[in-house]
């Protein structure tokens, strides 16, 4: 080997060393940062000399199985969080069994109290304290059907935001899709756009889970689970209607909630041909249009029962069949063909509630009655708490095909609502742990600061090697330019 061999490999060497130190230092730097890809320098030998080395790029690595499980693993857990998050809030609102304002206890303190005004029926007090329980279970019923409006109401405006962010990101997408081939082209180097784009992918299969498909030129194909084309050149634009003050009765079926469109078609959301399965917006739509729907019916059961049971022929003998019982439709008896929402409607009748105006001496009379009658018969209110304690069908088959108690209606509702919110609690530890051990394997592929930091050392091994070679080569140049 001459001395001009010599120095052109020291040099390519040097070079080489510099690009490699940058990009190991550009590792140990981005170790923690959101979709960045493991990077190393790849050199092969100088075809124009046939000696020294010679650097042909930088390789991004990245282990697309591993990913794809970790994004599957993502988007179930923010699918079970949501899920998770409804039921625990409903578990706060029907309340559990130590909870004095339950639905249970509500309905026990208006039995109790019935059967402490039947003890000593002529006590006005004892009686403003039935009417005061009663309106208070009403209201507990009231309540906790509001409340579930509300959450109904936070997925239909949650999915309305998701909505346009998924339409912004696949955007951005589309455009990072199309630059990536361009900045190749012109010798740029791309790896900072395939970790952006590696972000978004990230971003929308948070909401939306995808499978990716690789294409000509480092571009990228991406799919739902379900089998909608998102992005396939140009992206595609979903569709949806924000309704945000959601009621009862509204479906979309009925149409008055929006369904999802994709380029103009529509999307499955719910069932096992759905075509966005697991994700944060499956779990919005299955709360909008499935779980809520279902609690409200449930809600509305309890309601229904209450109110049949005081209007039960012959319980009141005073009062007419049209007129209400103890509690009310909004003042009016129950009807059968608007039995949805009927929760938020159930009250007590007025006319037994003092502080609405009404007499509660009535409890005791008759809702009927023209005056208060006998002080010492407590023969209404022993009826009045007899009713409660029968077993009587069930509108509702959920609780079951057998005659039920009131206590056992809303002890079912309550065990039923806290059984859904154990499981899917479980099932939001069971995500989180699958999440963070794929989280975990996945960064064992990654940057591994102790490895990089090795490879510093060899690198600046190899530069201190050619430097030293320059200069040898250099001390023998001056030495012949001396002879």
């Amino acid at each position: 080997m001459n001395m001009s061999t010599a120095l052109n490999n020291a040099i390519g060497g040097l070079t080489a060393a510099s690009r490699g130190a940058a990009v190991v230092s550009g590792n140990i730097a981005n170790a923690l940062t959101p979709g960045y890809a493991r990077r190393s320098l790849e050199l092969t030998t100088n075809t124009i000399s046939g000696h020294g080395v010679r650097t042909v790029g930088v390789v991004r690595h990245q282990d697309p199985v591993l990913t794809a499980n970790r994004r599957s693993a993502d988007a179930d857990l923010s699918l079970q969080t949501v899920v998770s998050g409804f039921h625990t809030q409903l578990e706060r609102l029907v309340g559990g069994p130590d909870d004095a304002t339950s639905l249970a206890a509500r309905l026990a303190d208006f039995d109790g109290s019935l059967i402490t005004a039947a003890s000593l029926p002529e006590s006005s007090e004892r009686l403003d304290q039935v009417a005061r329980t009663g309106r208070d279970l009403a209201d507990k019923l009231n309540a906790t059907s509001e409340g579930l409006r509300q959450m109904r109401s936070d997925a239909d405006r949650t999915i309305g935001k998701q909505v346009d962010s998924l339409n912004q990101t696949l955007k951005d997408l589309e455009e990072i899709n199309a630059k990536i081939p361009a900045v190749k082209y012109v010798g740029g180097d791309i790896g900072a756009l395939l970790d952006q784009r590696q972000v978004l992918i990230d971003q929308v299969n948070q909401i939306l889970p995808v499978n990716v498909v690789p294409r000509a030129n480092d571009q990228v194909s991406i799919y739902s689970d379900g089998g909608l084309i998102l992005l396939e050149g140009s992206a595609a634009e979903f569709s949806y209607t924000t309704t945000g003050d959601t009621k009862p009765h509204m479906t979309v079926d009925n149409g008055l909630l929006s369904g999802l469109t994709l380029n103009g078609n529509s999307v499955r959301t719910l069932g096992d041909n759905a075509q966005i399965r697991g994700g944060a917006l499956a779990a919005q739509f299955h709360i909008r249009d499935a779980l809520a729907v279902e609690v409200q019916s449930n809600l509305d059961t309890v309601a229904q029962d209450l109110i049949e049971r005081f209007e039960t022929p012959g319980l009141d003998p005073t009062a007419l069949a049209t007129d209400a019982g103890v509690f009310t439709d909004a003042s009016n008896r129950f009807d059968p063909a608007a039995a949805a929402g009927l929760a938020s409607r159930i009250s007590l009748n007025q006319i037994v509630d003092p502080d609405a105006g009404g007499q509660s001496w009535r409890l005791r009379a008759g809702l009927g009655a023209a005056a208060p009658g006998d002080p010492g018969d407590a023969s209404q209110l022993h009826a009045f708490s007899a009713i409660l304690s029968a077993a009587r069908p069930v509108a509702n088959p959920v609780f079951g095909t057998g005659d039920m108690r009131a206590s056992d209606l809303t002890e079912a509702l309550m065990s039923k609502t806290g059984a859904d919110a154990h499981t899917a609690n479980q099932r939001l530890v069971f995500a989180n742990s699958t999440q963070e051990e794929m989280t975990r394997i996945e960064a064992e592929q990654g940057v591994d600061t102790d490895q990089e930091l090795q490879r510093l050392i060899q690198i600046e091994q190899t530069y201190a090697a050619n430097a030293r070679l320059i200069s040898v080569v250099d001390e023998l140049m001056e030495t012949l330019l001396r002879l």
